[in-house]
């Protein structure tokens, strides 16, 4: 398959899509099915895999080990950390599919932290934070905080605005996350 020359594959990598956009880079041993759509300026790293009903806006980050399964949508501007796990079937059974999969949207702007884990049929809002290690069960409004211990996780506060650092926030004095405590 021909590619536009920006887009990078390397060649471990096992790309079936064409629908994929410029300045694009997906690295070795991940695996991108014929019908996904993959945005510019995103960054698929080793060990992904991504399902056909699936679309990745413009600069998102996926970082090792993310699988992502059929019925996901990451908007633009987007970071999953390594070995999110996405889940799109509620109750699985070998060899039973449902009609159809549960609708999972990763909002513009959003981050997930590394190995959290996100069920099926939720919203991650606008520029949301789940921290590392979460359990997402319900929905998170657009610009919360959210991180569990172990547990589900709930909100803790609000999300930092992009590109500007918590330490910065915490000599502005801007929000009460600055002085939360991190796992």
């Amino acid at each position: 398959m021909e590619y536009n020359e920006s887009v990078f594959l390397h060649p471990t990598s096992d790309v079936q899509t064409r629908d994929i956009g410029a300045n694009t880079k997906i690295w070795q041993f991940s695996v991108i099915l014929k019908k996904a759509k993959i945005g510019k300026n995103c960054n698929v790293n080793a060990h992904c895999f991504i399902e056909n009903d699936v679309s990745l806006g413009n600069n998102v980050t996926i970082k090792c080990g993310v699988y992502i399964w059929d019925g996901i949508t990451i908007e633009d501007d987007v970071f999953i950390g390594s070995n999110v796990t996405f889940i799109n079937d509620k109750y699985p059974r070998s060899k039973v599919y449902p009609a159809e999969f549960a609708k999972t949207t990763i909002k513009e702007g959003a981050s997930i932290g590394a190995n959290s884990t996100i069920l099926c049929g939720i919203t991650i809002g606008k520029n949301a934070m789940v921290g590392a290690g979460s359990v997402v069960t319900k929905d998170v409004p657009e610009g919360e905080l959210w991180y569990g211990y172990g547990n589900a996780a709930k909100k803790r506060g609000i999300a930092p605005k992009r590109n500007v650092s918590m330490k910065m926030r915490h000599r502005l004095g801007e929000s009460s996350v600055a002085n939360s405590r991190f796992p």
